[in-house]
C-alpha cells in the first residue's frame, strides 16, 4: 500500500490531506450533531415546566446555563415575552438562522474537499502522461518497463482522488441533511415554547 501511495507520485500527499480532513470534518459533525440532538428535548421539557410554573426567571438562567443552539433562541424568545407574537417569531426566526450558519459549519470546507479531489486526481493523470511521453521523445517509442512509470502514476492518482471524492460527497450530502433536521426540529420546539409565551 505504501508502495502505491509513492508511486502515485507528489499529487498524493494532498490527496491525502484531503481524505484525512474530510473524515476529520465527518467525525467532529456526527458528534456534535448527536450532542445537539440529545439535549434537544430535555431543555424543551424544562423550560415548558419552568414556564408552566410561571417560573420564566428561572427558565431563563435555564437556558443561559445550557448555552446549546436551541437554548439561544429560546432565551431570544424568553427575554422578548412581552412582545406580540408576530414580533417574538420574527425574532426566534432572526436568532433561529444564525443558529442554522453554525449547524453548516464546515460543510462548506466538506463540499469543497470532493469538488477539488478527483482533480487533484486528473492533475495527476496529466503530469503522469507527460511524463509518459517525456520517455517516449527522449527513447523513441520507448517500451513497456519505461512508460510504465508516467502511466501507473497517472492511473494511481486518479483512483485516489475518485476514491476521496465519492465518499466525500455521500457524507456531505448525509451531515446536510442532518443539519436540515436538526433546523426543522429546532424551529417546531420554539415554536412550542412561543406558544406558551404569547398565551
Amino acid at each position: 500500500m505504501i508502495d502505491i501511495f509513492i508511486n502515485g507520485g507528489p499529487l498524493m500527499y494532498p490527496i491525502l490531506c484531503c481524505s484525512v480532513i474530510g473524515w476529520a470534518i465527518f467525525l467532529e459533525r456526527i458528534r456534535t450533531y448527536r450532542r445537539m440532538r440529545r439535549g434537544m428535548l430535555p431543555l424543551l421539557s424544562q423550560v415548558r415546566e419552568l414556564l408552566l410554573a410561571k417560573h420564566t426567571a428561572q427558565a431563563v438562567s435555564y437556558c443561559q446555563e445550557c448555552g446549546s443552539p436551541l437554548a439561544r433562541i429560546l432565551l431570544a424568545v424568553l427575554t422578548a415575552k412581552k412582545s406580540n407574537r408576530s414580533q417574538i417569531k420574527e425574532l426566534a426566526d432572526e436568532v433561529g438562522s444564525r443558529e442554522t450558519v453554525e449547524l453548516q459549519r464546515y460543510l462548506g470546507l466538506l463540499a469543497t474537499i470532493a469538488n477539488i479531489s478527483p482533480l487533484l486526481g486528473l492533475l495527476g493523470t496529466v503530469l503522469g502522461m507527460i511524463e509518459a511521453f517525456n520517455v517516449i521523445a527522449k527513447v523513441g517509442s520507448g517500451t513497456p518497463a519505461t512508460l510504465g512509470g508516467g502511466i501507473s502514476e497517472a492511473l494511481i492518482t486518479t483512483a485516489a482522488g475518485l476514491s476521496v471524492a465519492v465518499p466525500m460527497i455521500l457524507i456531505h450530502r448525509y451531515l446536510s441533511s442532518r443539519a436540515d433536521r436538526l433546523a426543522l426540529e429546532m424551529e417546531e420546539y420554539t415554536m412550542q415554547i412561543v406558544d406558551l409565551v404569547v398565551e
